[in-house]
């Protein structure tokens, strides 16, 4: 069953008189992500419940948006020889058929909300308290675990709409089996995949996306490509990270405890 244009074109005229500010955020949003290596379809998502968008729309456009942020943050890691295969294959080789059958799976909109709310705490607890989380002695990765997580964390992915960065991440650092830039390069594919097997599952249903989505990429794509390379500079920006963690609290708070 094909989404109405209409639904996508509602995501646009809700937001007409303040469209700016949306842009302005959603730049920013990119731009801190993939600065740490992840795709940013949580700040997405959290944007869109800011402003009142329905889970049908959601789900798609943050793992639209999700795929093009994560590939520029991948390559930049990736180029800085921070990549570890033997961690990432496993992680996706159970991650990406379960972040599919997620995408396929339809819940209700007010459980979607409040499963995605929870799910906003993540990013809100990292950045606040936990900013610069690095690992000073590293253990060996355990593959079977490794299958275990990135089965669950796809699974998730796939149902709320995001690339799993944000669980995957600390996920890793707690576990040592990785420092913060190679955390990042691993996350940062470890999310362009699940995106794109989520939207995948998504487009099995037939979901269709209007010519306003171009307009998201493009913005989405130049803030992660600026994240992403200053990243790699370790760019101070904490600052703008506390802002960032403020919208998602927000949004979580919104998300759990109106109707909105």
């Amino acid at each position: 069953m094909l989404i109405s244009p209409l639904t996508t074109h509602e995501f646009t005229n809700i937001m007409a008189e303040t469209i700016w500010i949306f842009y302005g955020l959603l730049f920013i949003v990119a731009f801190l992500y993939a600065s740490v290596g992840h795709g940013g379809a949580s700040g997405y998502l959290a944007l869109m419940a800011l402003f009142s968008i329905t889970p049908q729309v959601m789900k798609p456009t943050a793992l639209l948006l999700n795929l093009f942020v994560s590939l520029t943050s991948f390559i930049q890691f990736y180029r800085g020889g921070h990549f570890k295969w033997k961690i990432f294959l496993p992680l996706a080789l159970a991650s990406v058929p379960l972040s599919f059958m997620g995408g396929m799976i339809t819940i209700d909109g007010i459980l979607y909300k409040k499963i995605l709310g929870i799910f906003l705490i993540i990013p809100v607890v990292r950045f606040f308290f936990f900013p610069n989380t690095d690992v000073s002695e590293m253990k060996p990765a355990n593959t079977w675990l490794s299958l275990l997580i990135g089965g669950i964390i796809g699974f998730v992915s796939g149902l709320i709409g995001i690339g799993g960065g944000i669980i995957l991440s600390p996920v890793l650092l707690l576990l040592k089996w990785t420092n913060q830039k190679q955390t990042a390069a691993i996350s940062a594919l470890f999310i362009f995949v699940n995106s794109l097997s989520g939207l995948a599952g998504q487009l099995h249903k037939g979901i269709q996306f209007s010519a306003d989505m171009y307009a998201y990429v493009a913005i989405a794509f130049v803030g992660g490509l600026c994240g992403a390379y200053f990243g790699a500079l370790r760019f101070p920006q904490t600052v703008l990270k506390n802002v960032l963690a403020c919208v998602l609290a927000i949004a979580a708070y919104k998300l759990l405890f109106t109707h909105a």
